[in-house]
């Protein structure tokens, strides 16, 4: 019989093709089918009949290649070479019935890819699942590090990967080809055939596996890694999140044993700290095993960010160390990215904030963050974050950050807060058209993740922490003017929701910045602001104090506008402090200013004040009047309600009963449009105020339960209609 070698040279020269050719149409590379003709290496049935359908010979190539010059395609003997899961596999119980079910469904794909990020436990899962099914694979169950993630080795290259399963498979290393295409096309033909399961772990890209999983077999193939390896066209692909809490403190408790924190407070802290990351986990279990930390001392290392890292290695195994192979596998621009990120104050930023933080056209942006996202150092979702788990976060801080230069970072931090000054700007002025805002010099945003009133509260309802966080940042910064500017622009969310907190918080950040900025009029804006705020929270006292540093102030800067408005603010004040009669006339004097300058939302405040003050010294009529004016002025639905209250308050006030029920129920109506919890808590209290007056106990028990499911507070101190309700004839 001739000699394949010979037979393929003669046959591809006689119908005059080149070498080149045929392995363009085989799709085996030149140099391999010049040693396959020269007889340095063996052919496999896949090689022999690709050739024999490119040359046309009718089946009498493929003739040539016969069972014995293939090396013995003997079973592995059922060996299973898979490490034990541990007896500290903890949770994870959906997962792993997700993960066998796939492996033994014949409708999946063969090839299964789990990801997740650094010390999620993705080796774990995989071992446990391939266990779980092994039965089902008679051929065996093998594993394989390829060290693509592991700190300080070199990871195993494409024909290394093959070398080694080939000689597993039993393969004697003379019958192994020199190149990798033809240890590819020999474990290819290995695999046909058989039934066996294959974990290859830690693989850091698809090309480093592709010969492997690229043949047609009924095995499995099981790869983890860091990465999600898009490339894997024809996997399927499992994510492997950090635990859920409750697993979180079993694994802590399962793996120090009697040496867990008894406290289950503390012990939920300390995974909380450890961001429910199985790695970080188990290694602060190593700690209590090894002694020498209470769980209170560690719970507060592990809490400071600048102690967190540390706390997290044992001398063999390291959360940073983990992070820092994938890091230093980041090309420069990703590392820079990475980097930026941990100035942002939230877990979760948005992708435009991501663009303006880097400096980056939407297009380039999206590229390095799918990267990251691809590689577990990132999550982009489908709402447009971009998010870090938290301890990727205090890793990026230590080690990415330090890396960017200086004077890119202060630039960076620059283009955020101005980006998010001008996002909130745009909220404040669709959420409040006609409120008063200071002009700062920015253009309006491209593009806004809001186009009305309702999805500008929503955007502020959720960012408002991260926004209350940069008024910090862009203090520290130097950032004076942009510091006060976005806690001016927050104060009206603030006093929509009474999150009188962080609005004090932001405000007293801002005068330090408005001070340092030696500009007396934003200062007295700042000063006004606060005392607001302490007049909502029920310090009148304090309020007088601030609305009167304001008035020197914009006293200082001849600011007529800032004047008018702390008089407004210091008039409130001194009503809510009882002192109606001056309150009053203050309130006069600041109507004429408002009306005179056509501020309509202001005259409408005014109005309402002079409402309150008027009942206050039992002026009904006047006080009537004032709050009908309002009604009939109020230009944006929270103000319509608001008014429509005094109005019913007002009614109530003058022992009216039929009307004050009326008006009350009116702005219930209003405030449901308007979307204020607030104003309707305080419509249904005075519902059930009105209806206690009127004798029907029943009744007003049912407004003021409908009321408290709200759950705001409604401050007696600045609220008739809550003062009212905790009287003790009412109380009973």
């Amino acid at each position: 019989m001739p000699d394949f070698g010979a037979e393929l040279k003669r046959r591809r020269m006689s119908v005059g093709m080149s070498l080149t050719g045929l392995a363009a149409s085989v799709h085996f590379t030149k140099g391999y089918l010049s040693k396959v003709e020269n007889g340095k290496v063996r052919v496999n049935r896949d090689l022999a009949k690709a050739c024999d359908q490119a040359l046309g010979a009718g089946g009498e190539l493929l003739a040539l290649v016969s069972d014995s010059v293939l090396p013995a395609r003997r079973s592995a003997g059922g060996i299973v070479g898979l490490p034990d899961s541990g007896r500290y596999f903890v949770g994870r119980e959906t997962e792993l019935e997700a993960l066998s079910a796939r492996l033994l469904d014949p409708d999946h794909a063969r090839v299964g890819v789990v990801h997740g990020m650094a010390g999620a436990g993705k080796t774990a899962l995989a071992v446990a699942a391939a266990r779980r099914v092994a039965a089902t694979f008679p051929d065996g169950c093998l594993f394989f590090d390829l060290r693509g993630h592991t700190p300080g080795a070199v990871e195993l290259s494409p024909g290394e990967a093959l070398h080694r399963l080939l000689r597993l498979l039993d393969v004697s290393a003379d019958q192994l080809p020199a190149d990798e295409d033809g240890l590819a096309n020999l474990v290819r033909d290995q695999l046909r055939g058989r039934r066996m399961i294959l974990v290859l772990d830690n693989v850091r890209s698809a090309e480093q596996i592709r010969a492997i999983v690229d043949g047609e077999t009924s095995s499995r193939i099981l790869v983890t890694s860091r990465g999600r390896l898009p490339a894997l066209d024809d996997a399927w692909h499992f994510p492997v999140e950090v635990l859920p809490l409750g697993d979180a403190v079993r694994l802590l408790r399962s793996v120090a044993g009697d040496h867990a924190p008894g406290d289950d407070e503390v012990a939920t802290e300390i995974v909380r700290h450890c961001g429910r990351l199985p790695l970080a986990v188990r290694i602060v279990a190593a700690r209590f095993v090894a002694g020498g930390w209470t769980a209170a001392k560690l719970r507060d290392r592990l809490a400071d960010e600048t102690t967190r890292l540390g706390a997290l290695e044992d001398g063999e195994r390291s959360v940073a160390t983990a992070f820092a192979v994938s890091y230093e596998a980041l090309p420069g621009d990703q590392r820079r990215l990475l980097g930026l990120l941990a100035l942002h104050p939230a877990a979760a930023a948005e992708t435009t904030a991501v663009e303006a933080l880097a400096g980056l056209a939407a297009g380039e942006a999206d590229r390095l963050v799918d990267r990251l996202h691809d590689a577990h150092l990132v999550v982009r979702d489908e709402r447009g974050y971009v998010e870090l788990h938290d301890l990727m976060r205090t890793f990026a801080a230590k080690h990415a950050l330090p890396q960017v230069a200086p004077d890119d970072r202060k630039v960076a931090v620059r283009r955020l807060v101005e980006h998010l000054v001008a996002l909130t700007l745009a909220a404040d002025e669709l959420a409040e058209p006609y409120r008063f805002r200071p002009p700062t010099g920015l253009p309006s945003p491209a593009e806004l993740p809001f186009s009305e009133a309702e999805g500008a509260l929503a955007w502020l309802a959720a960012q408002w922490p991260a926004l209350a966080d940069i008024v910090d940042s862009a203090a520290r910064h130097g950032l004076y003017d942009r510091c006060w500017q976005l806690a001016f622009v927050l104060r009206a969310f603030f006093f929509r929701e009474k999150l009188f907190e962080p609005w004090i918080r932001t405000h007293e950040r801002a005068l330090e910045a408005a001070r340092a900025a030696a500009d007396p009029s934003a200062t007295g804006m700042i000063l006004n602001n606060l005392g607001m705020a302490h007049i909502e929270s029920g310090r009148p006292d304090d309020a007088v104090r601030y609305h009167r540093q304001a008035q020197e102030q914009f006293a200082l800067a001849r600011d007529d506008r800032g004047a008018t408005d702390a008089l407004s603010s210091l008039a409130w004040a001194r009503l809510y402090r009882g002192e109606a009669e001056p309150a009053l006339a203050d309130l006069t004097t600041v109507l004429a200013v408002y009306r005179r300058t056509g501020r309509t939302r202001n005259v409408v405040i005014a109005l309402r004040g002079i409402a309150l003050a008027s009942v206050a010294l039992e002026r009904f009529p006047e006080a009537l009047a004032a709050a009908e004016e309002a009604s009939g002025l109020a230009q944006l639905p929270v103000d319509r309600a608001m008014s429509a209250n005094c109005e019913a308050w007002v009614q109530f006030r003058a022992g009216r009963w039929e009307e004050a029920s009326r008006c009350y129920r009116r702005a219930a109506d209003l405030a449901d449009d308007a979307g204020s919890e607030y104003e309707r808590a305080r419509a249904l209290t005075g519902l059930g105020n009105t209806a206690a007056e009127r004798g029907s106990r029943r009744e007003a028990e049912r407004w003021w339960a409908e009321a408290a499911a709200y759950r705001v507070t409604l401050n007696p101190a600045v609220l008739g209609e809550a003062e009212y309700r905790n009287r003790p004839a009412f109380a009973e």
